[in-house]
């Protein structure tokens, strides 16, 4: 009875596993056949495409910046250190070099200590190539229902990797797929980011880091968890050691060293230039737009493009540097000055004005809420952070609140070129891009103040009107102009004295200004601005004179090139070539330069010779007096009406550089000329980064450059008394007390 018992078990038995047997190996032939989901032919894992991050260098080939939906950097087999490949094989899979993918005998020991003898400590059973395949196709549903699946998946994918890749081709794709976590893929990227080196530079105890971490990239996170770390660090070195790959003299040593980061992230937010860089990704889309349409496949995203610039890290650290000692000084004592009657305080109009153009009320009202509810919920209190500069501070703040603090912060723009090329050397748009996007230098147009006078200086001059010619500066209420009376800002009585244009240029006199614009036509102003490449539409009136045009930094920038480029203006450029990610050319840029120059070359150095002296005793001399600079430099300062907008720039043979400050809202203006005026809100920046730069022999080209010496009939051009007074008899008929009426003649000599 037994016996037939015992042989029908075994008949079922076997039935049963028959059963078992077909329907798994029906079950693998179904994912086999793609039923769960298409797998990739050989053909399609030959053809495998990274996405891969676009860097972006400075002239001098620093990182600066990536653009990036995952932030990847392949490299080859040959940039990978022996020992980085000796830490991977040693911790994730000592039997790399014997399997063909999968390695059954790992797989059984998984199986039957993990799930019969419930031993968690046994490790897992995927190979290399399976985490590869898993990280090339990663797994769409994370249900465990469809774990089995998914395995079953990679070890298909991993047995065609095996045959259409070798080992080293394997580890290459592995360690350039692999995620450390952070939206950071491949041993490169985070290389740079943990260690800020190339993965080539990796010693042997940061890459047993790196690959420690692979096991869980935020567990074993060093920044985050610097201890777990060290401890998974030290046992990847203990399996190198037990692998051979070690002495154990070596293990011993590595052990006992700390664990140091050299942390670098490239947030778009954050780091050097963010405001260059933006612009430089504005300027690649256009340039991967146009290519595409030709039939190219570019994507500053995913293409692995390398953008080199024209951009000076140095010099941009400095000037970055120079900018934020200023300007943090400036902002105290711009609320200082206004106390408990700050616009951002007690003008209840520009704030809700300011309120309504904001995106969180914006949001409100789209959502359907009245102009009420929408104010009072940003009245609502809350736990926030608000920036101080670089300091933070945690409050208990409303919407409202966050805008009225933002409101107050003064901001900034500066760019600094070649002039003889247009290639940028520092690029700084604003403040603080996290919390001001606006860029000051390739999207806002102000007011410019006194720096438009040497442009119209240069139209008198070619208008053949003498540099020695006086100008009265007496002021005038000019009829046809419903009485505008143009005065200058320290209110002087200079009714009976006659400047030279020199001499009016340098000390920057408003009245006489408007009197050279008179005698020099506006048409003819207008046609020398256009020459020197100013394209904005100008307003034709005689308040031009006074820089009531609104022009870009960039427009000015170039313009101002010309007096050190022999008359020929300048395009500001950012980009000097484009290659892929093995360095092939794919394009070059040059400057762009005008065909001609916009005047004559003895009317440059008659204008260099004019802002020469506005540097050495007229509106900024205290670059000279305050800073000590003794380099070469001409330059010119600006403020507009209301003391909205603070210019300076600055001329040296090499470079130019031009600085705007005022506030992101035009109803708020400086409280006294003294604080908001050029001189002293815009040149202390120029004047705190040369002095930087006088500091580093790196710089000395540019520093230590001196101005051509002018001919002789140059200098007696300007050879004439700085200042006349009228005679007895012109003052016997003027009275101080009463402006003089005349019309406004629009008409050139």
């Amino acid at each position: 009875m037994f016996k037939k018992n015992r042989s029908l078990y075994l008949k079922y038995a076997f039935r049963a596993l028959l059963v078992v047997g077909t329907a798994a190996v029906l079950f693998f032939l179904s994912i086999y056949l793609g039923a769960w989901g298409k797998l990739p032919n050989g053909e399609e894992l030959s053809d495998f495409r990274y996405q891969k991050a676009s860097e972006v260098y400075t002239a001098d080939s620093v990182l600066i910046g990536k653009y990036y939906l995952f932030d990847r950097q392949p490299i080859p087999y040959e940039a990978f250190p022996k020992h980085l490949v000796d830490a991977l094989i040693a911790i994730e899979d000592k039997r790399f070099y014997e399997h063909s993918g999968v390695d059954y005998k790992s797989l059984f020991r998984v199986f039957f200590r993990t799930l019969l003898l419930q031993d968690r400590s046994s490790g897992g059973g995927s190979t290399l190539t399976q985490q590869l395949a898993k990280n090339m196709y990663p797994r769409r549903d994370r249900e465990k229902s469809n774990l089995v699946v998914d395995k079953i998946k990679e070890m298909i994918i991993a047995s065609r990797l095996e045959d259409g890749y070798d080992k080293k081709e394997i580890i290459n794709l592995y360690l350039n797929t692999v995620s450390f976590g952070d939206n950071t893929f491949g041993i490169e990227s985070a290389s740079l980011k943990f260690f800020n080196k190339r993965a080539a530079q990796l010693t042997i105890e940061e890459a047993a880091v790196l690959v420690g971490m692979l096991k869980a990239t935020y567990g074993y996170n060093p920044r985050i968890f610097p201890e777990a770390s060290q401890n998974r660090r030290n046992l990847v070195i203990q399996s190198m050691y037990s692998a051979g790959f070690l002495s154990e003299k070596q293990k011993d040593s590595l052990n006992q060293l700390p664990l140091v980061l050299n942390y670098r992230t490239f947030d778009y937010h954050a780091g050097l230039a963010p405001y260059f860089r933006e612009e430089v990704r504005k300027q690649l889309v256009q340039w991967c737009k146009q290519q595409n349409e030709n039939g190219e496949n570019y994507n500053i995203y995913t293409s692995g493009l390398r953008i080199y610039t024209t951009l000076d890290h140095r010099m941009q650290l400095l000037a970055e540097g120079a900018m934020e000692v200023h300007m943090k000084s400036l902002q105290k004592s711009f609320e200082k000055s206004f106390g408990s009657s700050a616009p951002w305080i007690a003008n209840t109009r520009l704030i809700e004005k300011t309120v309504r153009n904001s995106a969180p009320y914006k949001r409100m009202i789209q959502d359907g809420l009245s102009h009420k509810q929408a104010w009072d919920s940003l009245h609502l209190k809350k736990t926030m952070v608000l920036s101080e500069w670089k300091e933070k501070k945690t409050v208990q703040a409303s919407t409202l609140d966050s805008i009225a603090h933002y409101m107050k912060f003064l901001n900034m723009g500066s760019l600094g070129l070649d002039p003889k090329t247009g290639a940028v050397k520092t690029w700084i748009g604003g403040i603080n891009f996290k919390h001001f996007k606006y860029d000051h230098i390739s999207q806002s147009k102000r007011q410019v103040g006194s720096t438009f006078k040497p442009i119209l200086y240069t139209a008198a001059l070619e208008q053949g009107i003498s540099p020695c010619t006086y100008f009265s500066a007496q002021q005038v209420e000019y009829k046809n102009m419903e009485g505008w009376s143009p005065g200058n800002s320290d209110d002087k009585d200079e009714t009976y004295l006659n400047y030279s244009m020199q001499e009016a240029l340098s000390n920057s006199v408003n009245t006489v200004a408007v009197k050279v614009m008179e005698k020099t036509g506006i048409p003819a102003v207008l046609d020398q601005a256009q020459r020197m490449g100013i394209r904005t539409p100008l307003p034709e009136q005689p308040s031009l004179a006074l820089g009531t045009g609104e022009i870009t930094i960039k427009e000015l920038a170039g313009a101002y090139a010309s007096y050190v480029n022999h008359g020929v203006p300048v395009t500001p450029m950012l980009i000097t070539g484009i290659t892929d990610e093995k360095d092939s050319i794919l394009a070059t840029f040059e400057p762009k330069l005008s065909e001609k120059s916009a005047f004559s070359e003895e009317n440059r150095m008659l204008m260099l010779e004019m802002m020469k002296a506005t540097v050495d005793q007229g509106t900024a001399v205290r670059i000279r007096s305050k800073y000590g600079l003794r380099n070469a430099i001409a330059g010119k300062t600006g403020t507009t009406q209301n003391n909205k907008d603070a210019w300076f720039v600055g001329i040296t043979p090499k470079l130019v550089h031009i600085t705007w400050v005022g506030s992101d809202h035009h109803e708020i203006g400086f409280k006294s000329t003294a604080l908001g005026q050029g001189a002293n809100a815009a040149l202390p920046i120029f004047a705190l980064f040369l002095q930087k730069m006088n500091k580093d022999r790196y710089f000395d080209p540019i520093t230590k450059a001196k101005f051509e010496t002018p001919p002789s009939s140059v200098l007696e051009k300007l050879d004439c008394k700085p200042i006349k007074r009228d005679g007895f008899f012109k003052r016997l008929f003027k009275n101080p007390k009463k402006k003089r009426k005349k019309k406004f003649k629009n008409t050139a000599p």
